[in-house]
C-alpha cells in the first residue's frame, strides 16, 4: 500500500496485485509499461514466469524485487528485467523508475 500511494503521488497510474496468479492477469488487460514485481509471492515465484512474462510483453521495463539475489547467480534475465535487492528505499524506487 505504501508503494502504490508513494507512485500515485508522483502521478503514475498504479495497478495493484497481491499474488502471482491475480499478477499475471492483469498484466494482459492493463498492458503496463513498467512491472515493479517481488519475486517471492504467496503462490510462486516471479523468476518462474519471467520469460513467459518478457515473450508476451517485450517492451515493458521489469523490476524483480528480492531479498535473495546474488550477483553471482548464473541466472541470466532478459535486457528488460532488472533485479532489485532488499532492503529498497523510496529514493532508490524513483530514480530506477524514472530512468526506466
Amino acid at each position: 500500500m505504501i508503494l502504490e500511494h508513494y507512485f500515485e503521488n508522483k502521478g503514475y497510474d498504479v495497478t495493484v496485485a497481491t499474488t502471482l496468479k491475480d499478477g499475471l492477469e492483469k498484466l494482459t488487460s492493463v498492458n503496463p509499461d513498467i512491472l515493479l514485481m517481488d519475486n517471492n509471492l504467496p503462490d510462486g515465484k516471479a523468476w518462474d514466469h519471467i520469460n513467459e512474462i518478457v515473450t508476451d510483453h517485450p517492451l515493458m521495463k521489469i523490476f524483480l524485487i528480492s531479498a535473495y539475489y546474488l550477483k553471482t547467480d548464473t541466472t541470466h534475465f532478459p535486457e528488460n528485467v532488472t533485479v532489485l535487492e532488499k532492503p529498497l528505499s523510496l529514493n532508490m524506487l524513483t530514480e530506477v523508475m524514472e530512468d526506466a
